[in-house]
Parts: C-alpha cells; structure tokens; sequence
C-alpha cells in the first residue's frame, strides 16, 4: 500500500518508492518528483536524490529520499534487490539490452529448460561480473558509456558480486524469464551476457524490471502520474 501524501514531511526527509517508466533515467524521476515538490512548497530547493540507479529501458522500483532522508541513500542502496528480467537467446547486442541493435546471432537448436536451469546454478553465490561498457561506471573521470557510444574500446575489471537466487519463471520461443535476488552492484545486463556464454549462444535483456529493494516491494510504489495528481489537491 503507498503512502498517503499528507502524512509525508518532505523537508525533514521522506523515503518514497516510485516505479520508474520505460525510458526515463532515474534522475528523470528524481528531477521531476523535486520540481513538483518544490511546486506544491513555494520552495526554490529542496534536497532529493535516489537509492540505486535503474537504466533507461529498465522500469520499476526506484526509492526516491528527500530532505534530512538523503542519509539513508547508502544503506538503502546496500540492500538486496530483486529482478525480473526477460532474456532473449541466440542473440547479443553491445549494450547487452534494448539500447543498442543486434549485432551477433547464434545457434539455439541446443537450448532446452533442464539445460539452462543446470547452468544457472553456476551463477548462485559470490561471483566475478565485468559491467557493461554501456554503464555509468567512471573510467578515468568519465561515465563508460561516453566512450561506448563513441565506439572506443574499454577493458572494464571484473568485480565481485552476490547472487541469491535465479529462477527460471519461463522458457518459450527462446524467450527466457528469470527472477533474481542479488546484492549491490550486480548488473543484470552483465548477468544475462554471461548467461548467454555459458549456455554456447547468445544473451540480452529484452525486458528488466526492479520488483524490490530490501522489503520495499513494487507494490508499495507511486506512480508517478498518480502522486503528481495526488499532491497537486493536497
């Protein structure tokens, strides 16, 4: 259930969960929720920020802190997360997702469920993961994507990550859909790479959506369109 807006005190801190739309970044939601706060206030500033970056075609769970609450930021961000990604095999792009074309094809005669539920066990536990390239990941001084899009090539190092669980909710059409727990740091885009090249094919990320973030759940998210509406007769 999400919160009721005239119990909130957006100055003194507030810890609000917004699910993010198809296509905005997360700093769109977190810009357009301080200007409408702002707006409803008659204040110039206000400090707003958010707990754990989601990518533009990535929808879902994004917490958004306001005033005195931006300290919880890091230990919100710490907390486990968890996924709901839908992969495409036999396939790859450079930005392992939709941001990015085709750019390699191969061969899925080989796939079945028994097959990629074995392999998926592989990935359970403390794992080595290298980020995407099309990431916001620093590279001396810079975001990693603006070299990707230039067409500069980057060796990014490995980083250890945790995954909890991978469960394969269905497999058609190789079409893949899995729920992932993980903890901080883990990119899916990265997860369904890797997934793809231990199956012997391709992998990329058709579809992402954050479900929770420690026991924050989707659920208990605003709409964005609905808390504008909802503040604006406050």
């Amino acid at each position: 259930m999400t919160q009721k807006l005239n119990d909130i005190d957006f100055i003194s801190g507030a810890v609000i969960p917004f699910n993010k739309p198809l296509d905005w970044t997360s700093f769109d939601v977190v810009n357009k929720i301080r200007w409408n706060i702002c707006k409803k206030l008659k204040i110039k500033k206000l400090k707003v920020g958010h707990a754990g970056t989601l990518d533009p075609k990535a929808t879902g769970l994004v917490i958004v802190c306001t005033g005195k609450a931006t300290k919880m930021i890091e230990n919100l961000q710490a907390e486990e997360k968890e996924y709901i990604a839908t992969l495409k095999l036999g396939a790859t792009t450079p930005s392992f997702d939709l941001e990015t074309n085709e750019d390699n094809h191969y061969p899925t005669k080989h796939l079945n469920q028994s097959l990629i539920e074995e392999t998926l066990l592989n990935f359970i536990g403390e794992i080595d993961q290298v980020p995407p390239v099309f990431s916001a990941i620093k590279v001396e001084g810079k975001r990693a994507f603006d070299y990707a899009r230039k067409g500069k090539d980057l060796n990014l190092v490995a980083r250890k990550v945790f995954i909890k669980m991978i469960q394969v909710i269905s497999y058609t059409n190789n079409e893949l859909v899995i729920k992932v727990e993980c903890g901080k740091g883990t990119y899916i885009r990265s997860l369904a790479r890797d997934i793809g090249k231990a199956l012997n094919t391709g992998a990329y990320l058709t579809a992402l959506e954050r479900t929770r973030i420690g026991n924050c759940t989707l659920e208990d998210a605003w709409e964005i369109e609905n808390f504008e509406k909802k503040l604006a007769l406050l």
